[in-house]
């Protein structure tokens, strides 16, 4: 192994793991992917996305929400949950 591959398993202080990198959300930008995937969802009369697509969004949609304030995701998560009933 060279050492650039050794570096990938470097450890803190006392052989810790590394912390891992975090990303963190914009909240605006969140708040408008939000919004464009509801606005989708409300012109639809029908389910607008295949079956791969709809489980991605309702794996991808809530976990975005925890980027905002915990009264806001709410009112997000239950409009997204009332779209997708819409169009059960």
């Amino acid at each position: 192994m060279n050492k650039a591959q050794l570096d990938m398993f470097a450890v803190q202080g006392d052989l810790l793991p590394a912390e891992p990198a975090r990303y963190a959300l914009d909240p605006e930008r969140v708040r408008g992917k939000l919004e464009a995937v509801l606005a989708e969802l409300r012109r639809a009369e029908a389910m607008p996305w295949d079956r791969r697509t709809r489980a991605y969004h309702q794996l991808v949609f809530p976990q975005m929400t925890n980027a905002l304030p915990p009264e806001e995701a709410d009112r997000y998560r239950r409009a997204f949950e009332a779209e997708l009933d819409r169009l059960a």
